[in-house]
């Protein structure tokens, strides 16, 4: 139990995937203008990735590494994923349409985030079995979850803001990236 705790904490806030990674930072800028946007899109991400590392976790256990076929798990993961970023589009487009509608075309781009790839391929890389699988793939979305509702809330705040000319837009959105995951590697020591 306290190798899991250590291995949720250490993915979620210690190595968080968008802010010490750099992982998932396409959708990490492009929804991050509104809290309610953010969080919906990270809800959506917890779920992809949590059911994508027990998925992918099972094929690689059962499927690929008795056929002796580890040499697929890139395209194989990739299918995996675009199926549950499918599904999760089908059941938010019925369930919640005004999230599928503010979500836009970042929902699907879950199917080519790096990051969602990136945590399958890292609880194989470092052999972790299927329940640590499943909890380090949760963990490292509730640190997207995280990291992209704090940029939306500061967002939100900077749009009250005088800000030089130079400055507004993209590059104080950079520039508060920057200053968040210098933020998060004061955390780098810990676990």
């Amino acid at each position: 139990m306290k190798t899991l705790l250590l291995l949720a904490i250490g993915s979620a806030i210690v190595n968080n995937v968008v802010l010490s990674q750099f992982l998932g930072i396409c959708p990490f800028l492009g929804v991050s203008k509104k809290t309610e946007t953010a969080a919906g899109m990270g809800g959506a991400v917890i779920f992809v990735i949590t059911i994508a590392s027990f998925v992918t976790s099972l094929i690689y256990k059962f499927i690929l590494t008795p056929t002796d076929t580890q040499y697929l798990q890139t395209i194989v993961f990739i299918l995996v994923i675009a199926a549950l970023v499918q599904f999760v589009e089908m059941f938010l487009k019925k369930s919640i349409p005004s999230l599928y509608q503010s979500l836009g075309v970042y929902l699907p781009l879950i199917t080519t985030n790096c990051a969602v790839l990136g945590v399958a391929l890292t609880n194989v890389t470092k052999e972790y079995d299927i329940l640590e699988g499943v909890v380090n793939g949760f963990a490292t979305a509730v640190g997207f979850f995280i990291a992209i509702t704090i940029m939306a809330g500061v967002r939100e705040k900077i749009e009250y803001n005088d800000i030089p000319k130079p400055f507004q837009g993209t590059a104080i959105v950079l520039i508060t990236a920057c200053l968040m995951s210098i933020a998060f590697m004061g955390f780098s020591g810990m676990i």
